[in-house]
């Protein structure tokens, strides 16, 4: 630039700020003590300005790393959740994964709180401010040891299974819930003879013969089919969803994006990164 123009430049600068910046002292110019000050505040700002695409280049070889928060039950962490974290952490080893083991209402909490960036599992009703896109759906299934009588029946109605004690999850769950509505709706008494906390426990203590028991199917591996006898009830009982869970208009960080990539590809999809997703209820 030539002398005058930056003087001009300078003498605008001035006036914008409203105070005088720089002295003349013969040949030489020395900044007054506004001018200074002002060239402190700048020095930093005008110094990142410089440095920001190295920046901008640094920060995108870094998405790999961070961290993601994901709130999921119990079932999902130990039948849905393994394949799909042993995937993420092969591709994202710097990211710092954790899970949150929560039922579904504690999920929903540390998603509105931002404390996680997104909740795997089953969801019967969506809140409005919610998005919740199903992936995954399993049958409900009756379990019974091998030698029960109604492993040998050749048909299975509900009225089978009314002379039965249950085994539950505890009443506050969605599964006791409803197993209730059903016999209710379909007018057929009912005992539950247990009711306790994780199917691990309960395809234990039916294999012990203390009861039988209404699962997901979810929950059932090839070691389970070996000691229980399964047998599906889909014509009685609807079958369960599984899937993401996200805060409406909440951004996605990459390591977030990631893992519902691995889930299901282009599941929350839009050109400015909001997540949004249609309910299967």
């Amino acid at each position: 630039m030539s002398q005058p123009a930056v003087t001009l430049q300078l003498q605008a600068l001035e006036r914008e700020m409203g105070v005088r910046l720089l002295e003349r002292s013969g040949r030489r110019l020395a900044l007054t003590r506004e001018g200074q000050e002002l060239y402190e505040l700048a020095r930093p700002l005008v110094e990142g300005l410089d440095a920001l695409d190295g920046t901008f280049r640094e920060r995108i070889r870094g998405l790999d790393a961070g961290e993601l928060n994901v709130a999921a039950g119990s079932s999902t962490i130990l039948y849905l959740l393994p394949k799909i974290v042993e995937a993420f952490r092969a591709a994202h080893p710097e990211v710092r994964l954790t899970l949150h083991n929560v039922t579904g209402a504690g999920g929903l909490d540390l998603l509105r709180s931002d404390a996680v960036d997104l909740a795997v599992g089953s969801m019967l009703d969506v809140p409005g401010d919610l998005s919740y896109a199903p992936v995954y759906r399993f049958e409900p299934m009756l379990i019974t040891p091998r030698d029960h009588p109604l492993a040998k029946l050749d048909t299975l109605t509900l009225q089978d299974l009314g002379p039965y004690g249950l085994i539950l999850p505890p009443q506050r769950l969605t599964t006791y819930r409803m197993v209730d509505v059903v016999f209710q709706q379909n007018r057929v008494p009912y005992t539950v003879a247990l009711e306790v906390g994780g199917w691990e426990v309960i395809k234990q203590y039916v294999a012990m013969g203390l009861g039988i028991s209404i699962v997901t199917a979810i929950c059932l591996t090839d070691a389970d089919r070996a000691r229980l006898s399964a047998r599906s009830l889909a014509e009685y009982f609807p079958s369960r969803s599984y899937g993401v869970v996200v805060r409406k208009g909440k951004y996605l960080s990459p390591q977030a994006r990631a893992f519902t990539e691995l889930i299901q590809p282009d599941l929350f999809v839009r050109g400015d990164y909001y997540a949004t997703g249609q309910s299967d209820r």
